[in-house]
């Protein structure tokens, strides 16, 4: 059976995909934390100022998600171009493995993070 090969530039496109992406949702992490500095001034309600921080504290942990996937993406950047100055064209079975093993994890924290964004706003539309 023949397999398919996983050319350099194949995975730099992804990586370049994922960068965006997991870029723009740091930028929307800043705006969700701001319009929370909004809130907390605005309401007095335990329970409320309760659901503010536990949101808070969800932003901050994909913060350090995000910024830990972005590492890894650049570790594995650093790999390719090494194998690019190697004049391999295409990526040896390991790095192929954590090439996919970091997909699975972007893909994960993509979901995970739209359910957080639908849950933040289902509470602003709730209390507003």
């Amino acid at each position: 059976m023949e397999q398919a090969l996983l050319y350099n530039t194949d995975l730099h496109f992804e990586h370049k995909l994922w960068n965006s992406t997991l870029n723009f949702y740091l930028d929307e992490l800043k705006i969700f934390n701001h319009r929370l500095e909004e809130l907390v001034v605005r309401y007095e309600d335990p329970d409320i100022l309760r659901s503010l921080e536990h949101f808070q504290n969800e932003f901050i942990l994909h913060q350090a998600r995000i910024e830990d996937l972005k590492e890894t993406i650049e570790a594995h950047e650093i790999r390719i171009t090494g194998q690019s100055y190697q004049k391999k064209e295409s990526m040896d079975r390991i790095l192929v493995r954590s090439h996919l093993e970091t997909r699975k994890k972007v893909e994960q924290e993509m979901a995970i993070y739209s359910d957080l964004k639908k849950a933040f706003f289902a509470f602003l539309t709730e209390h507003y």
